[in-house]
């Protein structure tokens, strides 16, 4: 079955007990055991596994091309999952173009732990590798970056990772897996946080793990077992239906994106336009040959203007709604120095790229044209103020 069919129909077979054609939600915490020892139980505690839960991570799995699927209560407990596989004395490299909560939890959590943290740009190889050293156990990476959209070459890391002997995982949130697939790629862990694209309606919480070999799910399952960040079965049915429109909606929000970047790129206002997508994007050439059909819904541009201006700007668009997140049916506008990565320290922040100038957008579903309006007279009252 293609992708669309298998988003629809894995894991969201009819109830034989009555026919209805969406599962229901199963709500229990507990489930009677066949036997005291129980052996021939599927399930026996919520935390371990529920009915609901394993159908959102059966399509996922499926969709990503993995051998299991595991869901979390927040993107940042299944990535708190993965580094729980390090141990005191690892070292683990990862990227500068990072989510803001990901580069807070390696730099101020996992650095107390005595695990040592390399932060390189990802999309030169030669200084990813330079970056591994024989203790390091894994490198992490965004297939595309955080706030800068920068394009990681997925084959290329996964082939440095597997020299070194380390695990390479794909936080996948901003491609999705209609745009690119790292477990055909070579990693070995895959990470999404379900509350951007695949819930995709600004209503839910929740993180996936999807492990390309069965063995490192079980690791996995057995460390979400016993820390407990469990998605719980309102948000997995949640998941469930809005991935059924996940290759929809993201083909269509990207193909307005592509749109806004182009027009972004000629207006006065803006100083650089940062979308793979356009033909002068130093990641074009990169995700041209490892993204499907789109280049991805989120868009980044800079203004001449300090973080004031920049705030200022964020705050008259009027369909643009001012929050953090992104990925749902709503278009979302922010300032990533004072909000999404406002974590890292000021040095850092600019050390690696995120001016004060620096506007993210996440592009809706809304009519291009409208949202075109709403950024010009942005523009306008920013020039007038």
């Amino acid at each position: 079955m293609q992708f669309r069919t298998r988003a629809i129909h894995v894991g969201q077979e009819a109830d034989p007990s009555n026919g209805a054609v969406v599962p229901p939600i199963h709500l229990a915490s507990t489930f009677v055991l066949p036997t005291a020892n129980g052996d021939d139980a599927q399930y026996d505690y919520a935390r371990t596994g529920s009915p609901t839960r394993h159908a959102f991570e059966a399509v996922m799995a499926s969709l990503d091309g993995g051998a299991r699927g595991l869901a979390f209560a927040s993107g940042m407990a299944a990535t708190h999952c993965v580094t729980m596989l390090l141990k005191p004395g690892d070292h683990l490299v990862t990227g500068t173009d990072i989510y803001g909560g990901s580069w807070r939890l390696f730099n101020n959590v996992l650095a107390e732990r005595g695990i040592s943290i390399t932060a390189v740009d990802t999309t030169d190889l030669a200084a990813v590798e330079n970056a591994i050293r024989a203790e390091t156990r894994m490198l992490w990476i965004e297939p595309t970056g955080n706030p800068l959209l920068s394009v990681t070459d997925v084959a290329g890391c996964a082939a440095l990772a597997q020299k070194a002997g380390a695990l390479l995982v794909a936080d996948n949130t901003l491609a999705t897996p209609v745009l690119c697939r790292p477990l055909e790629l070579g990693a070995d862990i895959v990470m999404h946080s379900a509350t951007k694209y695949i819930g995709g309606h600004s209503d839910l919480l929740g993180g996936l793990l999807v492990a390309r070999d069965q063995e490192v799910g079980e690791q996995l399952h057995w460390m979400q077992n016993a820390t407990g960040a469990v998605m719980g079965p309102l948000e997995s049915f949640l998941c469930c239906r809005g991935v059924k429109t996940l290759e929809l909606r993201v083909h269509a929000q990207s193909a307005t994106a592509i749109r806004l970047a182009a027009w972004l790129h000629q207006q006065p206002t803006v100083k650089r336009v940062y979308y793979p997508g356009l033909d002068g994007d130093p990641g074009h050439t990169v995700a041209r040959k490892q993204y499907h059909g789109g280049f991805g819904a989120m868009v980044s541009f800079e203004i001449d203007s300090d973080v004031q201006g920049a705030q200022r700007f964020v705050e008259s668009t009027r369909l643009f709604q001012l929050a953090v997140s992104l990925g749902a049916v709503e278009s979302l506008i922010e300032v990533p120095a004072v909000m999404s990565h406002g974590a890292y320290a000021p040095e850092a922040r600019r050390a690696v790229g995120i001016k004060d100038g620096l506007i993210r957008l996440s592009v809706g579903l809304e009519e291009a044209g409208d949202l075109e309006n709403d950024l010009l007279q942005a523009m306008d009252s920013l020039s007038a103020s």
